[in-house]
């Protein structure tokens, strides 16, 4: 039985769940979401508790049953606080703006880069340098975040780049200028 799977889920006092056979609905004071869960589990509500058990003992029962109780968490405290991904822009001239809903990066191309965010997506740029993505939905938030990184991963010999607030990057040692062959 998964160790993850095993924990039981507080919900908040704002926080209002319900449960239709496979369909869960989270509303709360930042927004609603909804999700339809494999029929290899069994989602329980005991008052202000949630609990995700397995319908047998079958593998595919046993893969699913951490996942979706981790998906139920984060729906919930989504709904409640929100998520969000700082990330830093690092090079000469490197920076980024807002304007209206879209985020315009200027990160060495020949144009600047213009990223529309998904409904629900807020994007905020504090500094020219610093963007934080936020929302209630924890998998469109990372996906937004890890597009935005790949319009220009950081690079291991100087390390410009766009990264997540607190990554490392390797260094790797440029070319040294020692003699050439003969």
């Amino acid at each position: 039985m998964s160790r993850i799977g095993k924990r039981i889920i507080d919900v908040p006092a704002t926080v209002t769940v319900t449960l239709d056979g496979q369909h869960v609905s989270v509303k709360g004071p930042k927004g609603e979401l909804s999700r339809v869960l494999p029929p290899e589990v069994i989602v329980e509500q005991d008052g202000t508790t949630i609990e995700v058990k397995q319908r047998d003992d079958s593998r595919a029962a046993r893969q699913r049953h951490g996942l979706c109780r981790t998906l139920v968490a984060n729906m919930v405290e989504g709904v409640f606080t929100g998520f969000q991904r700082k990330l830093e822009i690092q090079g000469v001239g490197y920076r980024a703006q807002v304007q209206g809903r879209n985020l315009i990066l200027n990160v060495g191309y020949s144009k600047p880069v213009d990223i529309a965010p998904p409904e629900g997506i807020q994007v905020a740029v504090e500094g020219n340098t610093n963007v934080t993505v936020s929302g209630i939905d924890k998998e469109i938030v990372g996906n937004t975040a890890a597009k935005i990184r790949a319009v220009r991963p950081p690079e291991p010999y100087k390390g410009k780049g766009i990264r997540y607030a607190g990554e490392v990057v390797r260094r790797k040692v440029g070319k040294t200028g020692g003699k050439g062959k003969k």
